[in-house]
């Protein structure tokens, strides 16, 4: 573990070393601040978080396909060390459809609006994309309390979608824009429905800062995340996210949700099945939080235990979560270190917990401030489970 001398060394030179943005170089002397694990004693290992049925899931590998089948989970206990999920580790929620991949080089994204059809090509937009920053997605069906592996964080470049639309010319009548993504039609699936296309809010979209992704961290977007073209929105779940965008097209006030809405309107907490787009709300991610990893440490001869977690999501960044081990237990205060400076992304949190007798535990977490919403919290969506064999 770093000292905390060294690791502010450490943070300043990485920051002089690479183009970081503001959010970034904060993150960083946030973070310097709090590495200081000799106060945490010696490690001497780490237990797992499970949940009812407790198994091994794979990591960084695909598993359960083929094509809308397919899952790769991304270890969210390795996100202390790596609060950018590298590429190779991204998860992944569909595959690539089949023979995409030749098709890549002549890449074409239809627009239809106001105006007469038109087209822009994927090389078109890696020309005018730019950093677009760092934003987490997380699938909607992130449902395995073993891992939450469908979950991760990357940086993004690309095009805003509000500067393609502008090219739609869009009238007072319009009321959203549908981004449609390929799929693998010819595919059969067993836990999704085929069909890829969400309608964002004309409206909402500058203030959305939704946009079209080329590019993922430093590099060119890989094609199991959407390559050459993807939907980015920022703050909504994953569903939304297109992968694989070909078409651009402007829609009225009576379009009909797309199947990709209707499938996943009860995950993103839809008030019943709209059947109308302008009737679906904004698949937001509330405030969430999550253990990712127990630490078992030795601090002279007493034994503790630390738990390290993430919270992400809700409309502003987290300032006081608690924690409770049992459903008769007290909420205790969790320490939020560094202190969260952008909710884009996630932030980390742990706690310092010594359990009086051995057992099995189930770890939850709540916002301090009831005042936000947290749907999934409130749930116990996110809660984990450990055993405690020495005390």
């Amino acid at each position: 573990m770093f000292g905390r001398r060294r690791f502010l060394g450490a943070a300043l030179a990485a920051a002089g070393a690479h183009s970081f943005d503001t959010v970034s170089v904060a993150r960083l002397l946030a973070l310097a601040a709090c590495a200081d694990g000799g106060a945490e004693g010696e490690l001497l290992g780490t237990l797992p978080l499970t949940g009812d049925q407790p198994r091994q899931t794979p990591f960084g590998e695909a598993v359960g396909g083929p094509g809308l089948d397919t899952r790769v989970f991304t270890d969210l206990s390795r996100v202390p060390d790596q609060l950018i999920t590298p590429a190779d580790q991204v998860f992944v929620r569909t595959a690539p459809p089949t023979g995409i991949a030749e098709r890549q080089a002549a890449w074409t994204i239809a627009l239809t609006g106001t105006g007469a059809p038109g087209s822009i090509t994927a090389s078109e937009l890696r020309q005018r994309s730019s950093p677009m920053g760092t934003h987490l997605i997380e699938c909607a069906g992130n449902t395995d309390p073993n891992n939450f592996g469908l979950m991760s964080v990357a940086d993004w470049s690309g095009v805003p979608l509000a500067t393609i639309v502008q090219r739609l010319q869009p009238s007072r009548a319009d009321y959203g824009v549908l981004v449609s993504g390929q799929d693998d039609e010819a595919q059969a699936a067993r836990s999704s429905v085929i069909g890829a296309s969400w309608i964002l809010p004309l409206a909402d979209l500058p203030r959305l800062g939704a946009f079209l992704a080329t590019g993922m961290n430093g590099a060119p977007l890989p094609i199991a995340h959407g390559a050459p073209v993807r939907l980015v929105v920022p703050g909504w779940y994953g569903c939304a996210w297109m992968k694989w965008v070909h078409e651009v097209r402007l829609v009225g006030a009576e379009e009909p949700v797309t199947s990709q809405m209707a499938e996943f309107a009860g995950r993103t907490h839809q008030d019943g099945r709209p059947l109308l787009a302008r009737e679906y709300d904004a698949p937001v991610i509330d405030l969430a939080a999550t253990p990712i990893r127990v630490e078992r440490r030795r601090l002279n001869t007493a034994i503790h235990y630390r738990i390290v977690g993430i919270v992400w999501g809700g409309q502003a960044p987290a300032r006081a979560l608690q924690i409770r081990f049992g459903s008769r237990d007290p909420w205790n205060p969790l320490e939020l270190c560094p202190a969260p400076v952008s909710n884009t992304a996630w932030a980390l949190w742990s706690y310092r917990w010594t359990p009086t007798e051995p057992g099995v535990y189930n770890i939850a977490i709540r916002s301090a401030d009831t005042s936000i919403r947290t749907r999934r919290l409130d749930m116990f969506f996110y809660a984990r489970r450990v055993r405690i064999d020495d005390v």
